[in-house]
């Protein structure tokens, strides 16, 4: 007897792809949609170091910013809906952002949801106490010392799938890979095995297609006159309606702004991907050299081929460590000779570090608009500007030398040269990220409930 063809589809909405991402279009996916999973990425390599920074100041902060905020937005269309949430806004703080959640819920009148938080993506204490060596440079871990501020795995999409299992109408974790977050309710509704390598290389596709939300609708692929898309002030996130096979339909809601189309989707296939025959990633080693993209209709673009073998026997550990101090000045000249007058200024700012003996690791003296993103020489083929913006930008070891990097430029004001406006100075603690490999015994992925 042949068995019957599972002609489900899972519908996976992408909610945000970056912290601080639009919320409009999240809302409009809860609402007309269609979901069965709204799904919110947003975390990236330097994100979490920083919410680690937010917890040390308030044991009750430490997630997404923007938490509050989507849930009071999205939270009673997607109950009313039955649309499940799963996002990595739990940052440095899952367990906190559960429970802040569940207190938004409470204030909106929702009762009954499961909020689960994931956790054991923190290693700090692993990764402190081991003989580790940072991938990208070599150093010794232990070198840096009380330097280091964070130390977090890339999860897997188990404990999702666990907390899934459970009953969990939203799941929040901390840092989980970005596809994972797509694969983890694949992988519950279609009862997918954990070492089934293909379909979990096919849905790390799925993942890597929507983790970024507007990029693949047309967003970051806009550029006038070669790739036009439109309506994007009202651009409108992607939705992944996915089959048992693991196989997308890439499309988005009819009415909201952008464009999906095959460019759209394979721009976003090769985005951020090392080797797209072995895409490291703690549920599989995905393979991307075989994926098909075909458009079906008018922005619903099929794609299928992904594979996978056998995932590696470590995790990837995002360590994130204070590396000295950024200061910045700016200031803005206009009218003939403005050109000339900004490169009199940086070389007056220039001589006045010296002179005050303010040392920089490195330093950089632009004139955005004509050098600074490409040099001189990119530049010098412009006619000259009627305005120009001068920029001052040193790396220090102390907070006070580069304070004083914006105060020179200030000074420009009043010692000359003529003309200048507009200034702005800015200091910041720099927080740098390296990575270590962790064996995956050292991380112990689990989950809660909190109360609603």
């Amino acid at each position: 007897m042949n068995a019957i063809p599972d002609e489900r589809r899972v519908r996976l909405g992408a909610g945000a792809g970056y912290s601080g991402d639009r919320i409009e279009p999240a809302v409009e996916l809860a609402r007309y949609g269609a979901l069965d999973y709204l799904i919110f990425e947003c975390l990236a390599e330097r994100t979490i170091a920083i919410a680690q920074q937010a917890r040390r100041l308030d044991s009750e902060l430490g997630y997404d910013p923007l938490l509050e905020a989507r849930m009071r937005a999205v939270l009673p269309v997607a109950t009313k809906n039955g649309v499940r949430i799963i996002s990595n806004m739990g940052a440095a703080n899952p367990r906190a952002a559960a429970l802040k959640t569940a207190q938004i819920a409470r204030e909106l009148g929702l009762s009954g949801l499961k909020i689960a938080a994931v956790t054991g993506d923190d290693v700090l204490d692993v990764v402190r106490q081991g003989d580790f060596r940072f991938e990208e440079s070599g150093e010794s871990v232990g070198s840096f010392d009380s330097r280091i501020v964070s130390a977090n795995a890339y999860l897997g999409a188990a404990p999702i799938v666990d907390a899934l299992a459970n009953g969990a109408d939203i799941v929040l974790t901390g840092r989980v890979a970005d596809p994972s977050l797509f694969v983890a309710p694949l992988i519950h509704e279609f009862g997918w095995k954990m070492d089934d390598w293909t379909k979990l290389g096919q849905a790390t596709v799925v993942g890597h297609l929507l983790e970024c939300a507007g990029q693949v609708t047309g967003g970051y692929f806009a550029d006038p006159g070669f790739k036009d898309v439109p309506n994007l002030a009202r651009l409108g996130f992607p939705i992944g309606e996915v089959s048992a096979d693991g196989s997308v339909v890439i499309t988005k809601v009819s009415h909201a702004g952008g464009r999906v189309t095959e460019a759209t989707c394979k721009e976003q296939l090769i985005y951020e991907i090392h080797d797209p025959q072995r895409y490291l990633q703690p549920d599989v080693v995905a393979d991307f050299t075989q994926i098909q993209v075909a458009e079906e209709s008018d922005n619903r673009i099929r794609v299928s081929g992904g594979r996978g073998t056998p995932r590696t026997g470590t995790l990837k550990v995002s360590v994130a460590y204070v590396d000295g101090f950024i200061g910045e000045g700016q200031i803005s000249y206009a009218g003939p000779g403005a050109v000339a007058r900004a490169r009199l200024a940086l070389d007056i700012v220039r001589e006045r570090l010296a002179i005050m003996g303010v040392a920089t690791r490195e330093s950089r003296f632009d004139l955005i608009g004509i050098d600074a993103l490409h040099g001189e020489t990119a530049g010098a083929r412009n006619a000259q500007p009627y305005e120009v913006r001068a920029r001052v930008v040193g790396r220090t070891d102390s907070m006070a030398q580069a304070i004083q990097i914006g105060n020179e430029v200030e000074t420009l004001y009043t010692n000359g040269p003529a003309g200048g406006g507009g200034v702005t100075k800015t200091t910041r603690e720099v927080i740098a990220v390296q990575s270590v490999l962790l064996p995956r015994a050292h991380a112990r992925p689990s989950f809660e409930f909190v109360e609603a």
